[in-house]
């Protein structure tokens, strides 16, 4: 079996094909933490649901009638942007540009 050479880590052997790299949703931002807008169509369907979602809240749980229950639902539809940005997005770290 013949070993992969270590200084040049994009070389391989004849027939073995170099692995897709990972296609995110959301890429990270250039500064600072967290995601920018998105890269692609399915990521660009996530962020338009969010803001047809959030407008749904505004008219089922009018903040000055219930604010409450808008203050809940904004949080909960915020946590699951979140968790799909997290699971579908570049890994988050701090960047300085």
């Amino acid at each position: 079996m013949q070993a992969f050479p270590r200084d040049e880590p994009d070389a391989r052997p004849e027939g073995i094909p170099a692995p897709n790299p990972p296609r995110y949703w959301f890429p990270a931002k250039r500064y600072g933490w967290g995601w920018g807008l998105p890269s692609t169509w399915e990521g660009w369907v996530v962020l338009a649901l969010y803001l047809v979602l959030l407008a749904l809240c505004l008219r089922v749980f009018p903040p000055h009638l219930n604010l409450p229950g808008f203050i809940i639902s904004v949080h909960v539809l915020s946590g699951l942007l979140i968790a799909i940005c997290w699971w579908k997005g570049e890994p988050p770290k701090w960047r300085w540009g």
